[in-house]
């Protein structure tokens, strides 16, 4: 797989998406074979991104293809694949429901089904950090833990994982949407009924196990 263009054009939905404004955010992936990492370079428009515009680094940070700064928040990313081995792919947004959250230091529950299949655990809020700090890496990695598949960063955005490309824009998706349900029950004056633990458990084996053609 060519993971550069893969960076490149998932830079372009990035900026289609919704998700975050101008140059905010950033995108990595990660080959699960020679395990090194391609990351958006720093402050570019992601449709001015070209693949000679990709940073290569392997996990312990190191550059080994690429000329630009890679994005500030490298460690972040790396953090990530280093704790989570079966993730091969982080998208850092800065989406408008889920920063109502994040802005608050709240976290988003699981209380619709499709955040029950996708997010794998409840949304945390990490505790405030500066933005491309190792404290803000860690703060990450401990909201994410081994279950969740987003964490809001205190004051921030989110960071949001898949196996895959694929996965990981589905997942920014599922918790956009899901902050924005949230935020419209809570406005209405409500809370949201929930759902059980059971259940949640039963929808997250039926995803891994049945959901799909291929399974």
């Amino acid at each position: 797989m060519n993971y550069k263009k893969l960076i490149v054009d998932s830079g372009k939905k990035m900026a289609g998406s919704g998700l975050t404004v101008a140059t905010w955010g950033n995108i990595s992936c990660r080959d699960p074979e020679t395990q090194l990492v391609y990351l958006t370079p720093s402050a570019m428009l992601y449709d001015t991104i070209t693949e000679e515009d990709v940073v290569v680094c392997r996990l312990d940070g190191a550059v080994v293809e690429g000329t630009r700064k890679p994005t500030i928040e490298k460690d972040m990313h790396l953090a990530v694949y280093r704790n989570r081995p079966e993730v091969n792919a982080v998208v850092h947004t800065h989406p408008l429901y889920s920063m109502v959250y994040a802005s608050q230091g709240k976290e988003i529950p699981q209380i619709i089904d499709e955040a029950a299949q996708v997010l794998g655990d409840t949304c945390r809020c990490t505790e405030y950090a500066l933005p491309g700090s190792l404290e803000l890496a860690e703060q990450c990695v401990e909201a994410l833990g081994k279950e969740a598949n987003a964490c809001l960063i205190h004051s921030h955005g989110a960071v949001c994982l898949g196996a895959d490309m694929e996965g990981a824009f589905k997942t920014a998706a599922v918790l956009e949407v899901t902050a924005q349900i949230y935020y419209m029950i809570q406005a209405a004056g409500g809370e949201p009924a929930g759902i059980s633990p059971e259940n949640i458990a039963a929808m997250k084996e039926f995803v891994k196990n049945s959901y799909g053609q291929d399974k």
